[in-house]
């Protein structure tokens, strides 16, 4: 994750989720949904394969955050971060740091897509809760990784990583809210809003740290660098709040188009 490529990739499957929630929510208001994703009928009565019983985004959930920790240990190839201790060296190190950090952040995520699977496939009956359950652990553990890995960075990549860490909490807060108050439409519309939020700025790290649209690159050093950084994240909570407008408004058209 400490490259161009560990932000990117989680930053395009994570906004991707983000607007594939905006058009779920917007056909779910538009129909008057009482539930966001109806619950899946008893196992028994479903006779369908397993990857037809499964949403599709705990299966990307799975396969994406699979391909990101091995790529984390073992990208470019010939690389291999794997090992946790020095065992050559007799103090016996610990080494690796970055790899492990940002592999129990993708390992977490994992296991939040098999629980998805788990409830959704093999359990007699669907766990709309414990999913629910696997993805706040996933959203607190990089909450903790994330306070630990701004730990002695220069003062760029501290704010970057200060600012994701916003739309992260508020997230795991309005999911924990949705455990309590089901069926919530206005948590529906923040917790989209809030997943855009998390991915463009993911990519948007991806431009500040590593390939600056400009040519050149951030100055940690600099307080008005620093300033416009924050700027820029006000711009993506207006820009991201105008994308779930916009396809509010194209499934409103399509929903009045089906419906004459």
């Amino acid at each position: 994750m400490g490259t161009l490529l560990g932000h990117l990739v989680p930053g395009l499957v994570i906004y991707s989720n983000g607007l594939y929630y905006a058009v779920v929510v917007s056909r779910a208001l538009l129909r008057g949904q009482e539930q966001l994703f109806p619950p899946l009928s008893p196992k028994h009565n479903r006779g369908q394969r397993w990857w037809q019983q499964a949403r599709m985004e705990g299966m990307v959930k799975v396969g994406a955050f699979l391909i990101l920790i091995f790529g984390e240990f073992f990208f470019p190839p010939g690389t291999n971060c794997f090992p946790m201790v020095d065992w050559k060296d007799p103090q016996q190190p610990f080494q690796n740091h970055n790899s492990w950090e940002h592999a129990t952040i993708f390992g977490f995520f994992l296991l939040s897509g098999l629980v998805d699977l788990v409830s959704q496939v093999w359990l007699a009956q669907q766990s709309i809760k414990l999913e629910q359950a696997g993805t706040i652990l996933a959203l607190v553990v990089l909450l903790l990784q994330m306070v630990a890995h701004i730990e002695h960075k220069n003062a760029l990549e501290i704010r970057v990583h200060s600012l994701l860490l916003l739309p992260v909490f508020l997230l795991a807060l309005v999911l924990t809210t949705e455990v309590w108050v089901p069926s919530q439409p206005s948590l529906w519309v923040f917790k989209t809003w809030l997943l855009l939020v998390f991915g463009s700025w993911m990519l948007q790290m991806t431009s500040v740290l590593y390939t600056p649209l400009s040519g050149q690159p951030w100055r940690a050093e600099d307080p008005m660098d620093l300033a416009f950084l924050t700027i820029f994240f006000c711009w993506h909570l207006a820009l991201q709040a105008a994308v779930l407008a916009a396809i509010y408004a194209l499934c409103s058209l399509w929903h009045r188009r089906c419906s004459s």
